[in-house]
């Protein structure tokens, strides 16, 4: 059984949707009036493995993400900028889908923008004036928060405590200092729309409310966005929401926690931010996804270059023995055999105990670092059996496995929204053709100061179909551009230059190149099918 920690009782719940299978799902989308920081990546990162987890565990969820496309935020940029507000919310918005696609974060099934929904907007507002829980002054229109019993529940915050913690300047025409704009008497030059109250816009709280329920319903099964939304944001929404129907709101609140940076939380407002597309420049996209995938979700986390590249190790090292599977499975099978075979008994029951470890995790409150110690786990195994591909009478079998649990590995990847192929490094694992061509050379001086004259020519033939030619005193020549591939080229050259030398008996020649590529980071393996290599 699914349990979620819900912010709203402070403990893990199990996970009970309305009308399962159905889930009705909201998060809290971006303010279009900026590229979003690293710490808004965490929320959109983790709402599209909530999203992806539970259609993996059967349900049919019915996502709904919101862009807020009208904000104090947003006509300050555009008046700072010379620029209409539509204009930057064109631009900001084409940049954030550009982002979370590079995320792997899936668009959500509804995209709601306020500007949209204004109408209903006026009419939830005139819903809660008619019973009494907002009143209209000056054009503006409040929220009484006094008459709301439940008001705090979210937050934990007690309306007392916030009268005395008050530090604003009080607006005169408010009944009470704590309550909140619905709408917002039009100003000279900003975006506005005709209400019963006069020219005005949405205040932010009412937007959320209402298109999460035009889309979802009266009472939607989760709500997500960052811990930094708890109060005001949500707290005002569960207010007003529940205050115009008399239902619950949202079953189950998940908040994200901070991304810190220098011991303080990242945030716009404190000018210690990082945009993603600053990130995107230097990281893969992979790497930023598994960097948050790496801790709980509402475990702080401390952002750094230190951080992501451990995070690069870590998912170079996952997706490096994935793929080393995947070269001894090409080396070891013989021509023809099936991909398809199936497991045996034994090895289905293994897959599946994978699976069902995978899913424990996930169920705990959607525990990836856990989560991600399976396919670590699993990948570990799979390379202690990875000799008995090559075995004469058990390889069949041992194949079939091994390929049915890559399958499996990509596939509770994706349930985690990761790329596990080499792809998802953005090409950092090329090795140098420096390096190599350093390694034949001196491969090539030993075969022709040894006088090992046919290992040498061997050699040199091979070299010279590549398009190199090498002398002491030139050193290598080209005679044509690099080919995209040119390491993994000079890679089969060597190894093939090594075997010869072991069929001639020149061990030291052969030894000198499995230890140039050592210090390279290069292991080479030895079958009865041939050599391959891998980094470590």
């Amino acid at each position: 059984m699914l349990k979620i920690y819900n912010t709203l009782t402070r403990k893990k719940e199990e996970f009970q949707p309305v009308a399962p299978p159905q889930v009705r799902f909201y998060n809290c989308g971006p303010t279009v009036y900026d590229y979003f920081h690293i710490g808004n990546a965490r929320n959109f990162i983790l709402a599209d493995l909530i999203r992806r987890y539970l259609r993996y565990r059967g349900y049919k969820v019915k996502f709904v993400q919101n862009i807020t496309d009208i904000d104090d935020k947003i006509i300050r940029r555009a008046n700072e900028e010379g620029r209409t507000t539509a204009e930057v919310v064109a631009q900001y918005t084409h940049a954030f889908f550009e982002h979370i696609a590079a995320l792997g974060i899936e668009r959500a099934d509804v995209i709601p923008r306020a500007t949209e929904h204004i109408p209903q907007m006026i009419a939830f507002i005139q819903r809660l004036i008619a019973n009494g829980m907002a009143y209209e002054a000056g054009g503006d229109v409040f929220f009484r928060v006094g008459r709301f019993e439940g008001y705090g529940k979210l937050s934990r915050k007690k309306i007392e405590d916030l009268r005395e913690g008050e530090r604003v300047e009080v607006d005169p025409r408010k009944e009470n200092p704590l309550d909140f704009v619905l709408w917002k008497a039009a100003k000279p030059g900003e975006p506005k729309w005709d209400s019963p109250w006069g020219p005005g816009r949405p205040g932010w709280h009412i937007e959320c409310s209402v298109m999460a329920m035009t889309h979802l319903g009266e009472t939607i099964d989760i709500h997500s966005g960052g811990s930094d939304l708890v109060f005001p944001h949500h707290e005002n929404e569960i207010a007003q929401s529940e205050a115009a129907t008399g239902k619950p709101f949202a079953r189950y609140w998940i908040h994200n926690a901070f991304l810190n940076i220098g011991g303080e939380k990242m945030s716009k407002s404190l000018g210690n931010f990082v945009t993603i597309d600053q990130v995107l420049a230097h990281y893969p996209p992979m790497v930023v996804r598994y960097f948050f995938l790496s801790a709980h979700y509402r475990k702080p986390m401390d952002y750094g270059p230190e951080s992501l590249e451990e995070s690069r190790r870590a998912l170079a090292k996952l997706v490096g023995g994935i793929e080393t599977i995947e070269k001894v499975l090409a080396l070891t099978s013989p021509e023809g055999e099936k991909n398809d075979a199936p497991a045996t008994p034994d090895h289905a029951a293994a897959l599946e105990a994978i699976r069902n470890r995978f899913c424990e995790c996930m169920d705990d409150d959607f525990n990836t670092p856990r989560a991600l110690s399976v396919l670590f786990d699993t990948v570990s195994q799979l390379h202690e059996k990875r000799k008995q591909f090559d075995h004469p009478h058990d390889g069949t079998r041992m194949r079939a496995y091994a390929r049915a649990a890559v399958a499996l590995l990509r596939e509770l990847g994706a349930v985690l929204g990761l790329d596990l192929t080499e792809k998802a490094l953005g090409g950092g694992t090329e090795i140098p053709v420096e390096a190599l061509l350093r390694v034949l050379a001196e491969a090539l001086s030993q075969a022709q100061t040894s006088g090992a004259h046919e290992l040498a020519d061997f050699l040199a033939d091979r070299i010279a179909g590549f398009g190199f030619t090498y002398s002491a005193s030139a050193g290598w020549q080209s005679e044509r551009p690099l080919p995209p591939n040119a390491s993994g080229q000079l890679m089969d050259i060597l190894i093939a230059v090594r075997n010869h030398a072991r069929q001639e008996k020149k061990f030291a020649i052969a030894d000198g190149i499995r230890a140039a590529l050592g210090s390279l980071g290069i292991v080479l393996e030895d079958y009865r099918a041939g050599t391959l290599w891998r980094k470590e």
